[in-house]
């Protein structure tokens, strides 16, 4: 299966970028966001200021990294994305990039990562970007680090961190960090996928209801490749009777489990 299906191509074989957004790019606006209503997500493409030099870099590295049309769609929502911040940062577009580029191995994900990478390093932004991955394995494939680890907390510890108002370690942590791209979805279960949401929003200082703190987020992989150890499977469907009797108060695992579906189902 490919990264990205369907016919995006201008009748003088370039690829028509107004299309591409439709499959891939779901904005939320966090003045109207709401778990339960999703007719509140927009498919529209984010300001793009781009430039002669950002356009020169993105296809410069286009071209070193040979990365295919669906590739290259990826690519340039990213990155065009990216260089909309100071739009964003002028009010004059608010909008969220959360995004899915799904794929078995072998179509292109970490090769897609590595030019992305390049991007944030070439225009010095790495400082906004993080990478990460459920394992340590698939961390070091991206070059970079386990989602456990961001987070500060042990894989098999069922604690979870504390967070007090006003945690200036947390905060500087995540300051300057605006992109997240995370690799291998389908091993993230959702209990972890809801840690991460629930602290982004305490280090960012903003409305829970806003996924992921505001911060933007890309997945990569094969939606039903791997089981996540432990955990609950991305995929979990909580409409369906479960085991918990009738009138059983939910725990505060299943709880977050089912909020951090919410934030998939977007």
């Amino acid at each position: 299966r490919s990264l990205i299906t369907g016919k995006y191509d201008k009748t003088d074989d370039t690829l028509d970028y107004d299309s591409i957004q439709d499959a891939l790019v779901t904005m939320v606006n966090p003045n109207n966001y709401n778990i339960n209503r999703f007719d509140n997500y927009t498919p529209i493409l984010p300001v793009a200021s781009a430039t002669t030099t950002s356009y020169s870099t993105q296809q410069s590295i286009i071209e070193d990294y040979t990365l295919n049309r669906e590739q290259q769609a990826a690519f340039l929502i990213i990155t065009n994305h990216l260089d909309g911040d100071k739009e964003r940062h002028k009010g004059t577009n608010n909008g969220q990039l959360i995004m899915c580029i799904p794929g078995c191995g072998g179509t292109g994900k970490s090769q897609l990562i590595r030019a992305v990478t390049k991007y944030f390093l070439i225009t010095k932004r790495m400082q906004m970007m993080r990478k990460l991955a459920p394992t340590g394995i698939a961390a070091a494939e991206i070059g970079g680090i386990t989602i456990h680890s961001f987070l500060g907390e042990q894989r098999n510890s069922g604690k979870p961190r504390t967070i007090k108002p006003g945690d200036t370690k947390l905060e500087n942590q995540w300051r300057l960090v605006e992109y997240l791209l995370i690799d291998e979805m389908s091993m993230v279960g959702l209990t972890l996928l809801g840690k991460l949401n629930r602290i982004l929003s305490a280090a960012k200082h903003v409305d829970p209801q806003i996924p992921f703190g505001g911060i933007n987020v890309i997945f990569f992989g094969d939606y039903l490749q791997y089981r996540p150890v432990y955990d609950a499977p991305l995929y979990t469907d909580f409409s369906q009777p479960s085991k918990t009797k009738a009138g059983q108060v939910l725990s505060e695992k299943e709880i977050q489990q089912r909020a951090a579906r919410s934030l998939i189902l977007q």
